[in-house]
């Protein structure tokens, strides 16, 4: 925390608004609840590093406009934890109960503070940066902490997706591009644009107050206005404190402030790892479809690396048609430049040669090589949908390099578990059978030997191998609705129907209740 003598001579310039402490209680704090809450029209619903202020052009900070004597030059805070906590903005009673109780539950959990703050490092200078250039408030850098937990590859049973929490209706409202090969929701960089525009949005819809803003980035701007409304008849008002709102959005705001009074604190602010206030990620156009493992290599990082930048794309290249920004380290972006510009257009894909048989499709050879229809026709110059048997076709085809030639599996090198409650009859072989697993590495996750005995109703937790959905994958608990089937509810999420059952040990005939919870292991790049 090192600033110049003359910023520690001026506290009063540079301090942020600070807020008095409250006492601590505890309730239990959900990753996510951006989208829990919204309704699935896209109308309202969206769902970590950060830069200093500092002006445009120069390094001064002017005090008093025509002073010479009181411009003075200021350091930037070495930990940009510290920059964004300077510059909180928002005005609000850091007494309010609800903030207290959220409050005391990150003081009883300083762990969970400590791994969210780690996982932001490398986006949160970024996203201040861009929150910072759409002038919204500081404390909008802690929202993801929030909505995701900072994850980009976060997935709700409401089927938002990434940081910001954006499902795909307001995903499209603002202008986050989402198909076969990419998903904007997940990139870091856009999806961070998208969200400040949209709260922007929202701050104008309820006249500056930034908290029913907030509200209604949670839980809808239909229900904020529905309820605001209601107070006004009733002559009460209108403020986000005293407005009848759903219960997840009342904790959502209070959570918010929360995270921005412990912040302020010393004690809390120890729980933040500390970011380097410094660029660390550096923007690059890719104007022509690029092989992800060639751009790597390209910018002499891993492909693993890579991705974790770039979590929105959700194959094994940039889009065939479209220009895309990778993020790439600093130190490495002029070296990718030079290097692309002097890369021959024949290697920017691996290819291969497929004879068409008997049988075969454009969609099927599409599904076999991991690739889409369009692709094949423009790699093909192909107009329609015939292929004759016998015919050579060029498929662009992902990078050898990866082991599985899925670059979304090598990307996080993240493997999901499933709970498994021991049914009368079972046994650790029955169940490793059911699971395509080991009996001794079901025995060895559970902490038992294989010739332990189960007992029964005992809940195993079981790691999900290859033969389960091959892309980044999230658990999801989803609530059952009035007239939900199993096939609806498989084919919203892609997956089968098979698989539902088996993860949520239904029989072929079961019968679901409305209010059930489901568990589902969901391939967020593909969903």
């Amino acid at each position: 925390m090192k600033k110049t003598l003359l910023a520690l001579l001026l506290p009063a310039v540079l301090a942020g608004c600070q807020m008095t402490k409250g006492a601590q209680e505890e309730e239990a704090v959900p990753v996510s609840l951006a989208t829990d809450t919204q309704e699935d029209t896209g109308v309202a619903a969206a769902g970590t590093d950060t830069l200093p202020a500092e002006p445009e052009s120069s390094d001064v900070d002017v005090l008093a406009d025509g002073d010479q004597e009181s411009q003075a030059q200021v350091a930037p805070f070495d930990d940009l934890w510290d920059q964004i906590s300077n510059d909180f903005s928002l005005s609000y009673n850091a007494q309010e109960p609800r903030i207290l109780t959220e409050k005391r539950w990150f003081e009883k959990h300083p762990k969970y503070l400590e791994r969210v703050s780690q996982r932001a490092e490398p986006f949160l200078y970024l996203i201040t940066k861009e929150l910072k250039d759409a002038g919204v408030p500081a404390e909008l850098a802690l929202l993801p902490i929030v909505e995701s937990a900072f994850d980009p590859f976060a997935y709700s049973r409401g089927r938002a997706a990434g940081m910001w929490q954006f499902i795909s209706g307001t995903g499209d409202r603002f202008g986050l591009e989402q198909d076969y090969w990419y998903d904007g929701r997940r990139d870091v960089l856009a999806s961070t644009k998208a969200a400040a525009a949209y709260l922007k949005y929202l701050n104008q819809m309820f006249d500056g107050d930034w908290l029913n803003a907030l509200a209604a980035y949670n839980s809808g701007e239909g229900r904020v206005l529905k309820a605001i409304a209601h107070n006004k008849k009733k002559g009460k008002a209108t403020d986000f404190w005293a407005l009848d709102l759903p219960r997840e959005t009342r904790s959502y705001v209070p959570r918010l402030l929360a995270l921005v009074e412990i912040l302020k604190s010393e004690e809390g602010r120890s729980h933040f790892k500390a970011v380097a206030n410094e660029q660390r990620l550096a923007e690059v156009k890719v104007k022509k479809q690029l092989d992800l493992s060639v751009a790597a290599d390209l910018a002499g990082i891993s492909v693993k690396k890579l991705h974790a930048l770039n979590p929105g794309f959700n194959r094994w290249a940039t889009s065939p048609d479209a220009t895309q920004t990778l993020l790439l380290p600093v130190a490495k972006a002029d070296q990718f430049e030079t290097q692309l510009a002097a890369l021959p257009a024949k290697d920017r894909l691996r290819w291969a040669r497929h004879k068409v048989r008997s049988g075969d499709s454009l969609l099927k050879i599409a599904h076999e090589y991991e690739t889409d229809v369009a692709s094949l026709r423009k790699a093909n110059n192909i107009k329609g949908n015939m292929i004759r048997v016998g015919q050579e076709m060029m498929i662009p085809l992902s990078s050898q390099a990866l082991a599985d030639g899925r670059p979304s599996q090598a990307v996080a090198n993240r493997r999901a578990t499933i709970t498994h409650k021991v049914q009368s009859g079972e046994s650790l072989w029955t169940i490793a059978h059911k699971y395509n697993v080991s009996t001794a590495d079901l025995a060895k996750w559970n902490g038992m030997k294989k010739t332990d005995t189960l007992s029964l109703n005992r809940k195993l937790t079981v790691w999900l191998t290859s033969a389960q959905p091959s892309g980044v994958s999230r658990n999801v608990s989803y609530k059952v609705r009035r007239g939900d089937s199993l096939s609806l509810i498989a084919s919203k999420f892609k997956v089968s129907v098979a698989d539902l059952r088996k993860w949520n040990q239904l029989d072929d005939n079961g019968y679901l209740q409305p209010g059930q919870v489901l568990k589902l292991l969901v391939d967020v790049t593909r969903s």
